[in-house]
C-alpha cells in the first residue's frame, strides 16, 4: 500500500542564496556553512512545534477552528494521531529541520482511563521512534499538557485537590518516559494554569510549595529512569490566570533558589512571553544567561498592540541578532535549541503557508547568527562595554567588588574626590555601529 503524502507537491526546501526569488527556498539558512567553528545547523537547532504546526486550528479568542488538515480526516482518535505523526515527519524532513518538540496530548489522545491513555501514548511513541530512526530527525524536548483538560481549571501541581495533583503527576511521569524513549535532551515545565485568578480564595504559599514538590518529584523520577538531559521551566505571564507563578525569568530564578532546584533546572525563554511580561525578548534572555541558566529558546514574536499570546513567526532581525549574540557568548545551547512555538495567522490556511512561515523564521535567525558573529569579530560593542565598567576592575572599584570597602570608607573617598564627571552612554552611536555591521553582511 502506497504511503500517503500530505505535502506531495512541495519538494525538500534547499538553500539557494539571497539572490533567489523562489519563495520555497532558503535565502540565508545554509545548514553546512561554518560560523564560529560550527555549522549553522549545529548552532541553530531548529525544532518544529508539534502543537502549533500539526495541531493548530487557526482559532483565536474571537473565533473557532478555521483550518482543514488532511491528517485530521480519520474519525478514530488514535488513527488520527498516527496520521498526524506521519504528516509531522514528512513536513519536518521536507523543511530540513533536525528537531521537533511535543506536548503529550498533541501526539496521543486522552482515553477514558489513565491506562487507556498510556497505551495510546506508548503506541504513538513507538511510531515516532521508528520515524526518527528512518529520517534522522531528533526530539529536542517533551512536556505534558497540564492546562487543557477541565480537571486543570484550578491548576495542576497548584490545584487544591490532591487527586488533580496525582493526575498531573501521572501525566508528567509518562511524558518523561516518552521523552527518554525518544532521546530528548530536555523536558519542559510550562505552567499554563499554575497561578491564581483571585487571592481571596488562594493560599499562595501552599500552592507554590506544591509546585516545588512536583518539580522535586520529577527530578527524582528523572534520575530513576536515567534521564541524561536537562529540565527547563518556561516563564509564562498573565494568561490564562491573573497571576502566573512563573511570571518571568527573574521570578523563576527566585523560585528555583528558594526551593533548592537550581542544580537541576535551566530556563526556556519565549519571545512572546517576554513581551507579555512587559520585558523585551533580549532582557529575558540576558537575565537567564547572566545566571548561567539559559537552556533553550522558543522563537516567535507577539503583537504588542494586543494583550494575548499571538505566537507569530519570528521575522524581527534585531531580536534574532540579540538572541544569537547571547547564545554565541555562552557557547551555545547544549540541551536545548530554537523551538518554533509559533502559529500561522488565521487567514493563512494553506499547507504551503506552513513552509513559508518556517522558512522565514529560519532565514531570520540564520541572518541573526551571521551578524552576531560579525559583531563578535568587530569588537566595538564589546570594547565599549568593557571600557564603560573599567573603573570596577581597578582601584577603589575593584576594592568594592572584592568586599574590601565599607560605607564609611566610601564616604571618605567620595568626599576627597568631589562631584563625579558625567559620561555619555553613547546609545545612538552604538545603535549606528549595529546598523553599520548589519548593512555589511
Amino acid at each position: 500500500m502506497k504511503k500517503t503524502s500530505y505535502f506531495g507537491e512541495i519538494k525538500r526546501i534547499k538553500y539557494e542564496g539571497p539572490d533567489s526569488d523562489n519563495p520555497l527556498a532558503f535565502k540565508y539558512y545554509n545548514p553546512k556553512r561554518r560560523i564560529a567553528g560550527k555549522t549553522m545547523e549545529q548552532h541553530l537547532k531548529f525544532a518544529v512545534a508539534y502543537w502549533h504546526t500539526l495541531k493548530g486550528t487557526g482559532g483565536d479568542p474571537f473565533g473557532g477552528p478555521a483550518y482543514v488538515r488532511p491528517w485530521d480526516a480519520a474519525t478514530n482518535p488514535l488513527d488520527q494521531a498516527r496520521q498526524t505523526m506521519d504528516a509531522a515527519f514528512e513536513f519536518i524532513t521536507k523543511l530540513g529541520a533536525r528537531y521537533w518538540c511535543f506536548h503529550d496530548r498533541d501526539i496521543a489522545p486522552e482515553g477514558e482511563s489513565i491506562a487507556q491513555t498510556n497505551k495510546s501514548l506508548d503506541t504513538i511513541v513507538e511510531q515516532a521512534a521508528a520515524l526518527q530512526k528512518a529520517t534522522g530527525v531528533k526530539l529536542l524536548w517533551g512536556t505534558a499538557n497540564l492546562f487543557g483538560h477541565p480537571r486543570y481549571t484550578h491548576g495542576a501541581a497548584t490545584n487544591p485537590d490532591p487527586l488533580v495533583f496525582a493526575y498531573a503527576a501521572a501525566q508528567i511521569r509518562r511524558a518523561m518516559d516518552a521523552t527518554v524513549a525518544l532521546g530528548g535532551t530536555g523536558y519542559v515545565f510550562w505552567g499554563g494554569r499554575e497561578g491564581y485568578a483571585a487571592l481571596i480564595n488562594t493560599d499562595m504559599k501552599q500552592e507554590r510549595r506544591q509546585f516545588a514538590r512536583m518539580l522535586q518529584m520529577a527530578v527524582a523520577y528523572g534520575q530513576k529512569i536515567g534521564f541524561k538531559g536537562r529540565f527547563f521551566i518556561e516563564p509564562k505571564p498573565k494568561e490564562p490566570t491573573t497571576h502566573q507563578y512563573d511570571f518571568d525569568a527573574a521570578t523563576v530564578l527566585g523560585f528555583l533558589r528558594e526551593f533548592d532546584l537550581m542544580d537541576h533546572f535551566d530556563i526556556n525563554i519565549e519571545a512572546n512571553h517576554a513581551t507579555l511580561a512587559t520585558h523585551s525578548f533580549t532582557h529575558e534572555l540576558q537575565v537567564a544567561a547572566d545566571a548561567d541558566k539559559l537552556g533553550s529558546i522558543d522563537i516567535n514574536r507577539g503583537d504588542q498592540t494586543v494583550g494575548w499570546d499571538t505566537d507569530q513567526f519570528p521575522t524581527n532581525l534585531y531580536d534574532a541578532i540579540d538572541a544569537m549574540r547571547i547564545v554565541l557568548k555562552q557557547g551555545g545551547l547544549k540541551y536545548g535549541g530554537l523551538n518554533f512555538d509559533a502559529k500561522l495567522r488565521r487567514g493563512s490556511f494553506d499547507l504551503e503557508d506552513l513552509f513559508h512561515a518556517h522558512i522565514g523564521g529560519m532565514d531570520t535567525f540564520a541572518r541573526g547568527l551571521v551578524i552576531a558573529d560579525a559583531l563578535r569579530k568587530d569588537k566595538r560593542l564589546d570594547q565599549f562595554l568593557r571600557q564603560r565598567y573599567a573603573g570596577f576592575r581597578r582601584g577603589v572599584g575593584k576594592d568594592i567588588m572584592d568586599g574590601k570597602m565599607t560605607l564609611a570608607k566610601l564616604e571618605t573617598y567620595a568626599a576627597t574626590k568631589g562631584e563625579p564627571q558625567r559620561i555619555s552612554g553613547r546609545v545612538e552611536m552604538l545603535e549606528n555601529i549595529l546598523n553599520d555591521v548589519i548593512t555589511r553582511q
